[in-house]
Formats: structure tokens, sequence, C-alpha cells
């Protein structure tokens, strides 16, 4: 690993690309390198054994690739297997969880909702998690069954994204949450739509600028920033359908970039 080093993510699509565009935010000159595990999209429904295996392919491909941090950029890989992964590799891994602590110091009536995909609802790493962070406050867990799947089509103003949207935002207010956390990645995407359906007496709490913070700190700590003060490279993988990811990569990110099949 050298400060030239590139900044490895990776999701089972793209919502990742929030976390990537944070890190970009906050660190212009590094080197990003995105992959979109989109052949095995989504993570949501696969048991730990199987999130480990593409967990650790890709940790591979990136770090072959220069990666000097490897950011898994979705909360159901994150909460099934990251332990795993950090025990077998040297690189920085950091990963990304529901943000039970911020919600929970952030609500005023001591009642939040969890809007996450079933996989991660069900890991032992997210009720240790809400154990951890949530005391005196009650959570209320919201499964979204196809939510991610459908951001992935980019069709986030469309009527089925709004009904799917309301059909799991609707049980959450009936329980009177006063926060929503968004415990996918993909959900970053449509938090516009989401905030103004729960209203404005609801706060809404992702994890994006938390993680992008977290790759600073660790990058800092090691040594590992880079020392140029040029514009970093922009390089993205999928092993899904190449022409798919191209269009997904030029609404999200923007045109011209480097977009490779994996």
């Amino acid at each position: 690993m050298t400060n030239s080093s590139g900044i490895g993510l990776f999701d089972s699509g793209i919502g990742g690309l929030s976390i990537a565009r944070k890190v970009r935010e906050l660190l212009p000159s590094e080197n990003i390198l995105y992959v979109a595990d989109s052949l095995h999209a989504p993570y949501g429904d696969k048991a730990d054994s199987f999130l480990l295996a593409r967990m650790r392919a890709i940790t591979e491909f990136l770090v072959s690739h220069g990666a000097k941090v490897v950011v898994v950029a979705c909360n159901t890989a994150t909460t099934s297997a990251i332990a795993e992964l950090r025990s077998q590799y040297s690189v920085p891994i950091i990963g990304v969880e529901p943000g039970i602590k911020p919600a929970a110091l952030r609500s005023r009536t001591g009642v939040i909702g969890v809007l996450a995909t079933p996989r991660t609802l069900e890991t032992n790493a997210f009720f240790s998690l809400a154990e951890r962070y949530a005391s005196g406050v009650k959570i209320e867990v919201q499964s979204c069954p196809d939510l991610a799947a459908q951001i992935e089509s980019l069709s986030f103003d469309s009527d089925r994204t709004i009904a799917l949207l309301k059909r799991y935002i609707s049980p959450l207010l009936e329980k009177r949450v006063d926060t929503i956390i968004l415990g996918c990645t993909h959900y970053n995407h449509v938090s516009h739509l989401i905030a103004e359906l729960a209203g404005p007496d609801v706060a809404i709490v992702n994890t994006a600028t938390a993680v992008a913070n977290e790759v600073v700190r660790r990058l800092t700590t090691e040594g590992l920033l880079a020392v140029n003060n040029g514009v970093g490279s922009d390089d993205f993988w999928t092993n899904g359908a190449l022409d798919v990811y191209r269009n997904q990569i030029e609404q999200l990110w923007g045109q011209g970039k480097n977009i490779f099949q994996l």
C-alpha cells in the first residue's frame, strides 16, 4: 500500500455509491475503486456464508488493484460477516451499520424506526447493535423486501417506488416514531422521498457521512492520505450487465467515467 493507492468500496449494486460520493467530497485527491456485485444482488436474501465468500472475492480484487482501505458499503454484508473479513486481511476494513446510536441520541419521544433489508434485521450483529446503543429507546423495525431492487432500476419517482415506500413507512408512523434510520445504503438515494412521506416531524438518519469520516480518520491514522493535490480518478466495475451499470453510473456519478466488466 502507498499513499497513491486507491480507496476500495463495494456493494451488491448502486447503494454504496452514496457512501462513495461522501468519500469523494471529503477526499477529492484520492482514487476511488468501486465494485458492484450486481450478478449476486440483492444481498438482503443471502446466507452469511455466501456473503462472506463474495466479500472475500471482491476484497481480493480491490487489493490486487491497489486498494489501501476497503469499505464494505452495504449494511447487510457488514452485519453478516465483516468480523470474519477483518480477521483475514491486513488492510483496514470499514463497514456501515444502521445508525441506531445517533438516532437514539436525536429522538425526542424515545421511539425510533429502522428501514432495512430482511437479512440485516435478522443478524446477530444488528441485535447486538440495538442492545448496545438503544438503552432507553424503543426500536421499531420494518423489513423492506424489493425496495433495494426497485432502487437499482433508477425509478426513484415512479408510482411503484412511492407505493413501496408508503407500505414500509406507514407502519412506523402508526407506531409514532420520530426518527427513521435508513438501514440500507440503497435507501440513501431516495432519502428525500422518505423524508417527504414521513413528514417534517420525523428525522431521517443515514450513516454515509459518518462512514466517510471514518475513512478519513483511518487513512490519517495509517499515514495513507494522498499527498498530491490533484483530482483523484474514479474506476467502476460490475459483474452484471455493463450497459445497465453504465447508465446507473452516468446518472448517479457523471459521464465519462472508467467503467469496466468484472
